[in-house]
């Protein structure tokens, strides 16, 4: 059979399959979920006033332009491909940073902390397999992604999962110390 032809049927095969994690990503897969609309998404966004709400809709905005950026070296557009990974990037960094600033313990109230990491769980493992789709030459900015996406799940991971839980104050209140009533104590 003939090698270029061989090459390109691996790569409709690549495609397709993609195509198919792609569409489950996107929660198209879901019957009663329709896809993601970038432009509602923002609209939604700029009108939320709940920080876990808000983090979720930036969480599925950044799996849009996760969406855009396979979409972009799908066609060959590498320098978008990387321009939308760093958005995508950021999108996931201004979830975080909106969890960290409700003033939420991700312990106690894991809700909207949780789904960032099962969001960047998912993406490490998809962008990973972008990775070796892409390039060798291509591959460091892909790469550099899915360092920073590792990182930012080890962050919320450390949030949801701390190795010693804070102490609670009884009463909301500072622990009160006895007085000294031993021999030669101020008392």
């Amino acid at each position: 059979m003939n090698p270029n032809l061989m090459a390109t049927g691996t790569r409709v095969v690549g495609t397709v399959l993609a195509l198919f994690v792609l569409v489950g990503l996107a929660g198209g897969a879901s019957p009663g979920r329709r896809q993601d609309n970038e432009a509602d998404l923002r609209a939604r966004l700029e009108r939320e006033q709940n920080p876990v709400k808000r983090a979720k809709l930036e969480i599925r905005l950044g799996r849009v332009k996760l969406l855009q950026a396979m979409d972009a070296f799908d066609k060959r557009d590498t320098p978008e491909c990387h321009r939308l990974l760093a958005v995508y990037l950021e999108r996931m960094r201004s979830a975080w940073a909106t969890l960290q600033g409700s003033g939420r313990q991700a312990w106690r109230h894991a809700q909207g902390f949780k789904e960032l990491d099962i969001a960047l769980r998912e993406d490490t493992r998809f962008l990973g397999d972008f990775a070796r789709r892409v390039p060798y030459h291509d591959r460091a900015p892909v790469e550099k992604v899915v360092q920073e996406v590792e990182r930012l799940r080890g962050e919320v991971l450390r949030a949801l999962f701390p190795s010693e839980r804070p102490r609670r104050k009884a009463g909301g209140l500072e622990r009160r110390v006895r007085p000294d009533i031993s021999p030669g104590g101020q008392g």
